[in-house]
């Protein structure tokens, strides 16, 4: 298969789809590897690290999207890029589509095959290609709150671990999946008093707890808990999701007053559409905005920030997929893996991922139907 690799062109985007040692691998398969100059150099892969590992330097993205068979990125195709793909191409990304409807649109106007990388699903439905980047997005979104508190930055000049004699800010995390756990480590890392609010109690969220005594506490997640949190909160990150759909909208304008002027919310689901009302997109040149007196933090593509880190993260969840999709087509690869069918979001004009499809009020066809009546 020939397989071609873009440069980012998202606003502060650095990641890179693959790594040299990755394109090694698919070469040593017996795959073509094609990726537009400079798409490395950021982050220290030059096209001599990529030629070396056997890939071919393109000029331009355009070049690229002729001659591939899967385009595989990071972050979703910008509108241009939509308008480079072509009938029966695959595109390889993160899409968040339940969020952005123009690029949708866009994407079923193509005819391409789009699969998502946070839809796809493991054996105990867990999102393994959206783990590595929401651990890390979960980890920044600590220091990046924690900056923003700073006086300097508007904040109200709380520090996460207070001093002897000074009691330590107070962190609310909602939502205790993969980034709730990691920003609350990071929290309780450098001192911070947290509290985690989700919807159920896991056996995972107790044990968690019991390894940090009275520095963690977790409670169920409802409007009241919230906004009784929100009342002491310096701090607050929102890490709610539902795969494939918008976020729920978990703190509304109206609770903003109960919360203390100079405080930072972090809304690391922004991708989906952001877990408080007030959220908007903001990028890493912007990160914030103030509404009501609150800092916003509502950055896109958070990891972008520490684009190696993630770039060696991402290529290590999203190779052995990549492998198999190359080797055997993309209609075998998913009819037989349910978990990367799971994946597909738009199939040549369609949507075929049900939660997508609720949350832009398209028809819903069955991924498995499509891929058995397509005569390719």
């Amino acid at each position: 298969m020939i397989i071609g690799i873009p440069k980012e062109i998202k606003i502060h985007e650095y990641r890179v789809a693959l790594t040299p040692s990755g394109v090694e691998t698919l070469v040593g398969l017996e795959h073509q590897v094609i990726i537009q100059s400079k798409a490395g150099d950021a982050i220290g892969f030059s096209d001599q690290d990529y030629q070396a590992a056997g890939a071919k330097i393109a000029n331009s993205a355009e070049s690229i999207f002729e001659q591939s068979e899967m385009i595989i990125k990071v972050k979703e195709p910008q509108p241009n890029e939509c308008k480079m793909l072509s009938n029966n191409q695959v595109l390889f990304t993160y899409l968040h589509l339940a969020a952005d409807p123009t690029q949708a649109e866009l994407l079923l106007a193509s005819g391409a095959i789009c699969i998502a990388y946070e839809t796809i699903t493991d054996d105990n439905s867990r999102l393994p290609l959206l783990q590595p980047m929401s651990e890390i997005a979960g980890r920044m979104s600590i220091q990046s709150g924690a900056h923003h508190l700073e006086k300097t930055q508007g904040g109200s000049g709380v520090l996460l671990s207070g001093a002897t004699g000074v009691y330590p800010a107070q962190v609310l995390v909602i939502g205790g999946g993969v980034v709730g756990i990691n920003a609350t480590k990071v929290a309780l890392g450098m001192g911070a008093q947290v509290t985690i609010l989700d919807r159920s109690i896991s056996k995972r969220l107790v044990d968690f707890q019991k390894q940090h005594g009275s520095q963690l506490s977790i409670e169920l997640s409802n409007k009241t808990s919230i906004e009784k949190k929100l009342e002491t909160a310096d701090l607050v990150i929102g890490a709610a999701l539902v795969a494939g759909a918008s976020a729920p909208k978990l703190i509304t304008r109206d609770m903003l007053k109960f919360m203390k002027k100079g405080s930072v919310l972090v809304d690391v689901s922004i991708d989906q559409g952001g877990c408080f009302e007030t959220s908007k997109v903001t990028t890493h040149d912007k990160p914030t905005y103030v509404v009501d007196g609150i800092i916003h933090y509502c950055v896109g593509n958070m990891p972008g920030a520490v684009a190696q880190t993630a770039t060696l993260a991402l290529t290590n969840a999203t190779l052995p997929y990549i492998i198999e999709i190359a080797n055997s087509g993309y209609k075998k690869a998913m009819l037989n893996n349910e978990n990367l069918m799971n994946g597909l979001n738009i199939y040549k004009g369609k949507i075929a991922h049900k939660e997508v499809s609720n949350s832009l009020s398209h028809k819903f066809y069955s991924p498995a139907e499509l891929l058995l009546d397509s005569t390719e």
